[in-house]
């Protein structure tokens, strides 16, 4: 079950430290009063800044599951909400075969089967053969989780409303069950890349937070919790290499996680600088793009700091 806690900014901070993620006053007050006002949370920022991470971390915070919808273009209710179990469906056809030929046994005409079938058919659109997606798993579940609808940017303006629509009453509607309501409020996490504007109408359903990348101290702490075995002068020097980085015109910026791993394949390599040969053994954990890698190695001393 998730657990019960005695709710503060302070306490959220804490929380989300002794799990190696340096979590800033903004984040953990934005947080705490969703959990005071009941609203989804929309933390907007780049790619890499930590705003999944943020979601799973809440979700460890209150000891619940996380339920995670991962938005593209093309999503639909179909797909976020239910799909019924046609195999399940299929399956059970062939096994109740005999007890159908009885029902039919009597039926004069076509009208006399129809007629003998009415309402045993239905059984096969029960919850017995539901095959909940994310939105109705977070609506469905027996106790609190945390419902992530990571990068909604990505899905179109659509589904966009339609959301909206669950995240107003927690409740949908399947035609051939009636409606169904949440048992336990989830609490709402949004990530959006900001990669096209949503809606003035979701906006206003949420509490708003744009997530940058972090300081040059938070980056160094969040280094060391989670790669303690980096030593304090190379973690410097590597959040001060990897924060240089995101200043230049790369293709693609070095997030958090990546620095990270960096840092852990620095220590897995026993490296102790960032030596030309050890940036040609590692950037990999670093960059993502054979050109950005390139362009780095090329003059690596222009990213130093």
């Amino acid at each position: 079950m998730s657990r019960s806690v005695d709710l503060t900014p302070e306490a959220i901070e804490a929380g989300f430290e002794t799990r190696g993620f340096i979590c800033t006053g903004e984040v953990a007050t934005t947080l705490y009063l969703s959990e005071a006002l009941g609203k989804p949370v929309l933390l907007e920022g780049p790619p890499g800044v930590g705003k999944t991470e943020i979601a799973k971390l809440w979700a460890a915070f209150h000891e619940s599951d996380l339920v995670r919808l991962q938005c593209y273009e093309g999503l639909d209710e179909a797909k976020a909400l239910y799909e019924w179990s046609y195999g399940k469906q299929m399956l059970y056809a062939q096994l109740l075969r005999d007890k159908t030929s009885d029902l039919l046994a009597g039926a004069a005409d076509i009208r006399g089967g129809l007629g003998a079938l009415r309402g045993q058919a239905d059984e096969f659109f029960s919850r017995d053969f539901l095959l909940p997606r994310p939105l109705l798993a977070a609506i469905l579940s027996e106790r609190p989780v945390v419902l992530l609808v990571d990068e909604v940017d990505r899905s179109d303006e659509e589904f966009e409303a339609f959301l909206l629509e669950v995240l107003s009453d927690y409740q949908v509607s399947i035609p051939e069950i009636g409606t169904v309501k949440a048992k336990h409020r989830p609490r709402v996490v949004l990530t959006s890349n900001d990669s096209r504007d949503l809606s003035d109408a979701l906006r206003r359903r949420c509490l708003y937070l744009h997530v940058d990348y972090p300081s040059f101290e938070d980056e160094l702490r969040i280094v060391e919790a989670r790669a303690p075995g980096v030593g304090e002068a190379l973690a410097g020097r590597l959040v001060r290499f990897a924060q240089g980085l995101r200043k230049a015109e790369l293709k693609k910026a070095p997030g958090i996680s990546e620095v990270v791993d960096w840092a852990l394949a620095l220590v897995a390599v026993g490296a102790d600088s960032l030596s030309a040969p050890v940036l040609r053994r590692t950037l990999g954990a670093l960059l993502k793009n054979r050109e950005d890698v390139e362009r780095v190695l090329s003059d690596p001393a222009r990213y130093r700091g």
